[in-house]
């Protein structure tokens, strides 16, 4: 009888992986160290022995297995063929398939791009439990997406669907996006990009802050808690952050119609505060709508990716 399933989060420094029952409930979950070296060849060779391990470990058979789900940090196409995971040093390579190999054969494996997959998790037991059309943004180093529509990931053709950090919101940025363009979300709604707003504003205002004792070196955390407590400077960078992140959400909706904004990544633990801000203008650019899709807090956290990692593997029956 089938009665569990499992998660795998690759990410450049370690593997998440978690064993869940088929019903979400999370029953152990461990890390690897994420081997990059000769082109990440070590990585997969790693999660199948500590799968092996672990499903000995908690005494579950292949047969009560109903299958394994991976996260990868690239674009995944349909067939489940990775091009480039430029983190991971992988190139050309089926990780389902090599995964499947790895462990014998007999457990069904499945991949997808981990942005997209953590989407899944937080609909699966998240913020957007509950929902079947779903937009997930993560605000962390740079900013991520994941599309869900009708319970299903929308990948795109190329692997490209819910990339919407290199949306371009600034036609006067002048600085290049890691992308290679300009004026890309990322650059300004990310944690890196709150930080670049904030040192930005204190080099062309004479206000005084006290974002000014962080110097170069202040996080998006440090602008936050400035924002917070009242600091004027700080509360701008915050807002302007924040406007474009509520104008991409709102040529989302133009495009998508979800029923919810899922906000994840180390920004979001400004908390409802944080949301409170970007829903005000999310209002203002959506003026179409009759009834707009709410804008909710994660609650995953780090453990969204193996959460809808393992729920790839269930389809219609979870």
């Amino acid at each position: 009888m089938v009665r569990y399933c499992a998660g795998i989060d690759i990410g450049g420094t370690t593997v998440k992986c978690g064993i869940f029952t088929v019903e979400g409930v999370l029953t152990d979950k461990w890390e690897v160290p994420t081997r990059k070296e000769d082109g990440g060849r070590n990585i997969l060779p790693d999660v199948a022995k500590s799968l092996v391990k672990k499903l000995k470990d908690n005494e579950i058979t292949k047969d009560e297995m109903a299958g394994i789900g991976m996260g990868v940090p690239g674009p995944v196409q349909p067939d489940g063929y990775v091009d480039v995971c430029v983190n991971l040093g992988w190139k050309h390579v089926y990780p389902a398939k090599q995964l499947s190999e790895l462990l014998g054969g007999g457990i069904n494996c499945f991949v997808g791009n981990d942005a997209n997959v953590a989407a899944l998790g937080e609909m699966w037991m998240g913020g957007g439990k509950g929902y079947k059309n779903l937009v997930a943004v993560t605000l962390g180093t740079g900013v991520g997406g994941g599309i869900i529509l009708d319970g299903h990931i929308v990948a795109g053709t190329r692997g490209l669907g819910g990339e919407i950090g290199h949306m371009h919101v600034r036609e006067e940025e002048k600085e290049s996006c890691n992308c290679g363009g300009k004026g890309c979300l990322e650059q300004v709604a990310s944690a890196t990009g709150i930080a670049r707003e904030a040192v930005r504003n204190m080099k062309k205002s004479k206000k005084a802050s006290t974002m000014r004792q962080f110097g170069d070196a202040i996080t998006a955390k440090d602008v936050c808690d400035c924002a917070k407590a009242g600091d004027e400077l700080a509360q701008e960078t915050i807002e302007t952050s924040m406007h474009y992140l509520a104008w991409a959400l709102a040529n989302v909706t133009m495009v998508v119609d979800p029923e919810v904004f899922v906000i994840g990544g180390g920004v979001s633990k400004a908390g409802q505060w944080l949301i409170d801000i970007l829903n005000k203008d999310f209002v203002e650019l959506t003026p179409l709508c009759r009834i707009r899709p709410v804008i909710e807090l994660a609650k995953l956290g780090n453990d969204a990716g193996i959460y809808g990692a393992a729920r790839q593997v269930l389809g219609e029956n979870a």
